[in-house]
Formats: C-alpha cells, structure tokens, sequence
C-alpha cells in the first residue's frame, strides 16, 4: 500500500487503528504534536486553534459529502446533521382513512359487554361467534381510527453496518491544484 495523503480518511473493518492513524472519534489534539494535520483541517472538527484542534467524529453518523446539488440542501465541511430519533406530528403524518364497520350478532347469549373467561377470537369449527351477514351494523365513529402520534420519539436511522474510521496522522502532504 502507497503511503496516504495526511489527513486522509479509511474504512477499517477491525479492532484498532493502524500505526500513524487514529480513530475519528472527535479527539482533541495538541497543535504542537501535529502541526501539518492542523493546517489542513483548522478547527472545523473542534479545538481552540490555539493549542489544539479537534479531529472528525465519525460515532453515531454516517458520512455526507460536502457542497450541494439540485433539490438538496448545501452542507459544509464539518456540519453535522440530522437526528437518531424523531417525534412524528399528526401534520407529518400522510392523510388516509380507514373503514370501521362492525356486524351486530344476533345471539344474544353470545353477546358480551366484557370478555369473560375463556373467551376468544377463534372458536372450534362447528360453533359460529359471528353473524353470517354482510348487513352493516353500524359504523365506528371516524375518531376511533384517526392517527393519534403518541408523542413518543421513534428511531429514525438508516440502516448501518458498524465499522472505525480512521485517519491518517501522517503521511503525504496534499498539495492544493
């Protein structure tokens, strides 16, 4: 393998991060320790810029690449965004309906305010719970069904696959074009 480019960013599938790299998980740095890497990167990813910087942190994010195209939003070098969770609100959620109908049985033995003991949603072939009709009794009111957000948050992730990124401390100092 040719040598990177300092500050140079990899995928690593194991445990550690290899000589002269680090895991880019937000560390501060002292400046003196490594002045070239804080040329290259400042203080985008932290740090004072007076005896430190910070390196990227890639934990709990998945990357993006910088600038804009049509229809997206413009994004920085840096920026972080985006959220693990989210509350949903009855105004995002898509408009729909749903149809509640309910069948009246005409047994009133088989009639049941309360679910008693032993009762159930199936029962043995030759007995019928039900009515065999197609007559609507009744219909639920449309507030039995509408979509209630619960104001809990929810997970709002994409799918990953968790690796370490690391970079690289050292190496080639990337000339600008």
């Amino acid at each position: 393998m040719s040598d990177p480019f300092m500050g140079e960013i990899q995928l690593y599938a194991f445990q550690f991060a290899p000589a002269s790299w680090a895991f880019c998980a937000g560390q501060i740095m002292p400046i003196q320790q490594n002045s070239a890497l804080f040329s290259l990167l400042g203080t985008t990813y932290g740090g004072d810029g007076r005896v430190s910087y910070g390196l990227p942190n890639f934990q709990s994010s998945a990357a993006c690449a910088q600038g804009s195209g049509p229809n997206l939003t413009p994004r920085e070098i840096g920026e972080t965004f985006g959220s693990e969770s989210v509350t949903l609100l009855t105004n995002e959620m898509p408009a729909h309906s749903h149809a509640a109908n309910f069948y009246g049985q005409r047994d009133n033995t088989k009639r049941q305010g309360i679910p008693a003991s032993g009762s159930a949603l199936v029962s043995p072939n030759n007995t019928m719970i039900f009515a065999q009709t197609t007559t609507v009794s009744g219909n639920f009111p449309v507030t039995e069904l509408t979509p209630t957000p619960g104001g809990q948050p929810h997970p709002n992730q994409q799918p990953y696959l968790a690796m370490n990124f690391c970079i690289a401390l050292s190496g080639v100092f990337p000339t600008r074009p």
